[in-house]
């Protein structure tokens, strides 16, 4: 499994990344619905992330981030990702790389979260079979832009499926 450090959302804009993932699951197309899923963007992965690095976490300056969730794009090809684009800005961009600069001494850090190669995005559904990809995009392209904020900073830990809070709230 991997670590990973997530943007929290405001209630609106989990409420509105909830309601896309039911219009999906209505499609009959899986989605991250319940459980320990939440919606989030996630600023960086590891396969390891070190107490140390927690704490250097925990100390950053943060407030909350006003962001714009965008459009729908897919990842990949033989197993697609269905996703709401965030809308790229200096902020997004300067918080991505300032925890990008505390993760970087972990282990198994992936060349597409790295400053300059990150695509700000929240993951609607994944390993969609490519012939349902209509119904996905269709189910959720009817949304238009959502103004949403970034109330808090996550520490998901995949292994043990637990989630901490170091900055921020919600």
């Amino acid at each position: 499994m991997v670590q990973s450090v997530e943007l929290l959302f405001d209630e609106r804009g989990e409420t509105e990344i909830r309601r896309q993932w039911a219009a999906l699951a209505d499609a009959g197309i899986s989605s991250p619905r319940g459980g320990t899923h939440r919606p989030h963007i996630t600023v960086a992965v590891a396969r390891e992330i070190w107490p140390r690095i927690d704490h250097q976490l925990e100390r950053l300056t943060f407030t909350p981030l006003p962001v714009r969730l965008g459009g729908v794009l897919i990842f990949g090809s033989r197993r697609p990702i269905v996703v709401r684009a965030v809308v790229v800005t200096e902020e997004l961009l300067a918080l991505q790389r300032r925890i990008a600069e505390v993760v970087a001494p972990c282990p198994g850090i992936p060349a597409n979260l790295a400053p300059g190669a990150w695509t700000p995005h929240v993951t609607l559904a994944r390993r969609v079979p490519p012939e349902r990809l209509g119904d996905a995009v269709r189910a959720v392209t009817a949304d238009t832009d959502c103004p949403a904020v970034v109330v808090g900073i996550r520490r998901w830990d995949g292994d043990a499926r637990a989630e901490r809070i170091v900055a921020g709230g919600r």
